[in-house]
């Protein structure tokens, strides 16, 4: 396969991906404004922009600004319509792989992207972006060969939603104030009622945020968005750099007999890793899972901001390596602020 189809089909992946992490992120952001009205807002939208990467000289922005410049800003490259408008131009770069279903949905969702739009729709706003890339997420899921084109789109969506969950839960610290409850970004996820579950009644803090980081059976927590990319590694390359197919959600995984830390888990953590290099992606990865798995939950709530952003800079590593590895001719579409 062509290494600028390889690519394409990568960051595809992932700036879908972030156009829907991003209306989630700006979803809780409002929430948060809206349950701590005495919070200084100014403050709360500089550290916002700071976990999605913007640097702007403004500190008297309101949450409205902040949204406006994260959601319908064409030249921000952290926005949603710039990621759609990315998703869509790596789509037609690709386009001999992926199916016409699916460049229609992208053309539909980067031309009816508002270029501006009133502060009481803005959460409307959000869940069309969030319904319509899940369109876009699913006709990919169900027209798409299992083969390598198919590898690197599930790579690329995996490493950008575990990064993209950790910004969420980054901004669980955005004021000085309780911030954003944890029922409020479980719901953001879709995962309250699944965290209800789960843990067969009310979460606690510590429940909500383990879910949220290492739950693997979640599809949008960290450690499942990491095994969704170990896996595609591992088919891309099954004796090299990846990890063997059968990380996501396979036998053994948690929330079954072996539970947290038990031979189930031991054995999928050693056949995700088997064969791997230091430095490869599979490496990386399985280096932040390590590191988040076997520490306590008490310690990643009290150091919460800086636990993410070294989950974003495993990400980033992955996908440079990634890059190096699968296409390292071409450059890198990146983060403001992230390492090329």
């Amino acid at each position: 396969m062509l290494s600028r189809v390889a690519e394409s089909l990568f960051w595809m992946g992932r700036y879908m991906e972030r156009a829907d992490g991003t209306a989630r992120i700006l979803d809780v952001h409002l929430q948060l404004m809206l349950e701590a009205p005495a919070a200084d807002e100014g403050a709360a939208c500089q550290s916002l922009l700071a976990i999605m990467g913007v640097s702007h000289p403004d500190r008297g922005l309101r949450a409205a600004d902040v949204a406006n410049l994260l959601a319908v800003d064409p030249l921000e490259p952290s926005s949603i319509a710039y990621s759609l408008r990315a998703a869509r131009e790596n789509g037609r770069r690709a386009r001999e792989i992926i199916s016409t279903e699916l460049w229609e949905c992208l053309n539909t969702l980067n031309q009816n992207m508002p270029s501006e739009v009133p502060e009481d729709r803005h959460h409307a706003l959000f869940a069309w972006v969030r319904e319509r890339s899940a369109m876009a997420a699913g006709i990919g899921y169900t027209t798409m060969i299992r083969d390598e084109p198919y590898q690197f789109f599930m790579l690329g969506q995996g490493l950008e939603r575990a990064d993209m969950t950790a910004r969420l839960l980054a901004t669980r610290e955005l004021t000085d104030t309780a911030g954003a409850s944890w029922t409020t970004i479980l719901r953001s996820c879709g995962g309250y009622e699944a965290c209800l579950r789960s843990r067969r009644g009310l979460p606690t803090k510590e429940d909500a945020a383990e879910f949220l980081l290492l739950d693997t059976f979640f599809p949008r927590s960290i450690q499942f968005a990491f095994n969704r990319a170990l896996t595609a590694l591992g088919e891309l390359e099954p004796n090299g750099a990846g990890a063997r197919p059968g990380g996501e959600a396979g036998p053994g995984a948690t929330g079954g007999p072996g539970g947290p830390g038990g031979p189930g888990r031991r054995r999928q953590s050693q056949r995700l890793t088997r064969g791997v290099r230091h430095g490869d992606p599979a490496w990386i990865l399985g280096q932040a899972i390590s590191q988040l798995r076997y520490q306590p939950i008490d310690e990643i709530l009290a150091d919460l901001p800086d636990q993410m952003d070294r989950v974003q800079q495993a990400t980033s590593a992955a996908s440079e390596a990634v890059r190096q590895r699968y296409f390292p001719v071409l450059a890198a579409p990146a983060w403001v602020g992230e390492e090329a």
